[in-house]
């Protein structure tokens, strides 16, 4: 399918222009990481505790947030979770060296209960843990003739934490009568509880950290995985090709990469494991469309041999345009309406598509296609006998390989 056909839209004709705006992009990403001290990573590269809360109704982030800061836990970031009638909620919260997870977990229990209300003298039933709620059972004074054996009430307890954990309560229990059907639980345990338990409006489903080392770990996993994608191609393009084409395929990949994570910088947006699956996708997606357009050039460059270089590759880009509208179009639309309705989960990823598709295929165009035509230049006026020539003059015309 050919979606515009015998188009000859000058693309190079103001190259010098294009490759002044990838610099401006370029550098205003480079100096706004410089000023902000780097990207700002996510809880899986710089460590931190991930805490997920589930709410009764829809839950008042502002609100929440105040009251984290009032507990002195800063820098906190709330991210909506799962779908939006599930009503949950991630919690970030930065590392500390002296922070513990029982810590983190209590600091953000009162902070939630000053949030949303809740009674501090009782125990909240829906993050209440097991041996908790067998101690209250044991020295409740309504249970005081009760036969049951401190065994059997810690057994009980288990029991109706299960019952709450299961779905479709999830964690959380609305009325102490959805209880009763449980075995050994009669109207004396079901009346302790209503005296002396309360039901708070939402629940702590878990509590993961992440260790500063392992986060530095990962991050330097992460740019050793991405330098390595890059070397890769660079080998595979200069074996499929010439070197100068792996060259201007790394350095156009290299240029998408600054300027999107320049985006996240200027955006203050973090960068997380998921962006990174973003990123090293967009090298090959990038990649891929250079590839398309250099196929063509070399094609050309046997068809077309009375034509200077330049002319010659602004042809191959127009005999590829339909392609390259076709593919990143539908792509472009795909990841955009992931940005504009994938909610908060999935926002750094598909923000991290978006930016890369439309600078990948731009950087296709106007940043691959005139180093070829740089290395030319410097190739004509050096009039190297040896080296990657690959085109002269029409009138004394002859491709040398560079291998």
């Amino acid at each position: 399918m050919q979606l515009l056909a015998n188009t000859n839209f000058d693309f190079l004709g103001k190259k010098l222009f294009f490759i002044g705006l990838s610099l401006v992009l370029s550098i205003s990403g480079i100096i706004s990481l410089i000023v902000k001290g780097g990207p700002r990573y996510g809880i899986d590269f710089r460590g931190g505790t991930l805490v997920q809360v589930k709410f009764l109704q829809a839950p008042p982030l502002d609100k929440i947030r105040a009251a984290l800061q009032q507990r002195g836990l800063t820098g906190s970031t709330l991210q909506p979770y799962d779908r939006p009638e599930t009503n949950q909620v991630l919690i970030g919260l930065q590392i500390a060296e002296e922070r513990e997870l029982d810590r983190d977990r209590k600091a953000i229990l009162e902070a939630l209960k000053t949030a949303l209300g809740g009674d501090p003298n009782k125990l909240d039933f829906n993050n209440a843990s097991a041996t908790s709620l067998a101690e209250l059972l044991r020295s409740s004074p309504a249970l005081a003739r009760s036969s049951a054996t401190p065994e059997q009430l810690e057994k009980l307890a288990q029991v109706m934490l299960s019952f709450r954990d299961s779905p479709p309560r999830s964690g959380l229990i609305k009325n102490f009568d959805e209880l009763a059907s449980l075995p050994g639980v009669n109207p004396d345990i079901i009346s302790a509880l209503k005296n002396e338990v309360s039901l708070g409006p939402f629940s702590i489903r878990s509590v993961e950290i992440v260790g500063p080392k392992v986060g530095k770990d990962l991050q330097r996993q992460a740019i050793l995985a991405t330098l390595y994608a890059l070397g890769g191609m660079l080998v595979y393009i200069a074996f499929r090709f010439e070197w100068i084409y792996g060259v201007a395929a790394v350095v156009a990949v290299f240029h998408d990469t600054i300027i999107t994570v320049g985006f996240f910088s200027l955006f203050n947006k973090e960068i997380s494991l998921t962006v990174l699956a973003a990123l090293l996708t967009l090298v090959g997606y990038s990649m891929n469309d250079t590839i398309v357009i250099f196929d063509r050039i070399r094609e050309n460059l046997k068809l077309m041999r009375r034509t200077e270089l330049e002319p010659l590759i602004n042809t191959s880009i127009n005999q590829t345009l339909s392609r390259t509208i076709l593919t990143s179009g539908l792509t472009f639309l795909t990841v955009l309406s992931l940005f504009l309705f994938g909610g908060e989960v999935l926002n750094g990823f598909s923000f991290a598509l978006v930016v890369g598709i439309i600078v990948g295929t731009y950087s296709s165009v106007f940043v691959a296609s005139p180093i070829l035509i740089w290395w030319q230049g410097v190739a004509d006026k050096r009039k190297a006998a040896r080296g990657p020539v690959l085109v002269e003059k029409p009138a004394n015309r002859r491709r040398v390989a560079g291998r």
